[in-house]
């Protein structure tokens, strides 16, 4: 059975950094997999955030992601990661890192798409 366990939310000043992790166990996934962080406001829809490629590394952003966050894995871990900088005060939410582990077509930015959850962790954004 896959578990995602993330870490690293919390509180941060506006302009701050936060640095998010995901560890998977339970499953060593295909070349073929993605991994993901999406996010979710209170009042709002999961929306996706960031995805990285199991195999390979190549990453694809969300326009309000774009230039500010970094996605990255380390296989040899299992481990997904989200460095967050320069956030501001529409990034506070749960955020919550997914897995698609097999093949998809092309990026998976729908929340269907992905299998495996975590739990999600609250960051907090202040002015």
């Amino acid at each position: 059975q896959v578990q995602l366990v993330e870490s690293g939310g919390g509180l941060v000043q506006a302009g701050g950094s936060l640095r998010l992790s995901c560890a998977a166990s339970g499953r060593t996934f295909s070349t073929h997999a993605m991994g993901a962080w999406f996010r979710q406001a209170p009042g709002k829809e999961r929306e996706f955030v960031a995805a990285v490629a199991w195999s390979g590394g190549s990453t694809y952003y969300a326009d309000s992601a774009k230039g500010r966050f970094t996605i990255s894995r380390d296989n040899a871990k299992n481990t997904v990661y989200l460095q967050m900088n320069s956030l501001n005060l529409e990034d506070p939410a749960v955020y919550y890192c997914a897995v698609r582990p097999g093949y998809g077509l092309g990026w998976s930015v729908a929340p269907y798409e992905y299998d495996h959850w975590g739990q999600g962790t609250q960051v907090t954004v202040s002015s």
